[in-house]
């Protein structure tokens, strides 16, 4: 009986050693700003981001857009070529405080947003989301 209790706590320490880590998911402060086309992201705060492991979901009156915005990237469907800040694909993979991103929604996508709607970012790390952001979308 105690033989077994000994090899159970000593599988389990095992496993323990075994099992990586999971790193924490970045804390950040950002704000949104959008018009009918264009995004703005501030990061004002907390945890570098980065890029390479975000992702990028908009909705616009909860429904979410038919093609989302794959960060970093200069030209993708949907979108107007040339985002700015780290969601370009010519600058640094890290987001950090003090600096916006931001990107433009293409009328080729639906739905194409107009003022007054609701635009809903949501920011992902690693399949765990680290913000979501509302704005009403204003005249630009």
């Amino acid at each position: 009986m105690a033989l077994t209790v000994l090899l159970a706590v000593g599988v389990g320490a095992a496993t323990l050693e075994i099992a990586p880590l999971s790193s924490p998911a970045p804390t950040a402060t950002i704000a949104l700003d959008a018009t009918a086309d264009h995004v703005v992201l501030t990061h004002h705060g907390g945890d570098p981001i980065q890029v390479g492991d975000l992702r990028v979901v908009v909705a616009v009156n909860g429904e979410p857009l038919a093609n989302q915005p794959p960060v970093p990237f200069f030209s993708a469907a949907g979108f107007r070529p040339g985002p700015t800040g780290p969601f370009n694909a010519a600058t640094p993979n890290e987001w950090t405080a003090g600096t916006s991103a931001s990107f433009r929604i293409a009328g080729t996508n639906d739905p194409t947003p107009v003022p007054g709607d609701r635009i809903t970012v949501r920011l992902v790390v690693d399949d765990r989301p680290i913000a979501t952001l509302n704005a009403r979308v204003r005249t630009g």
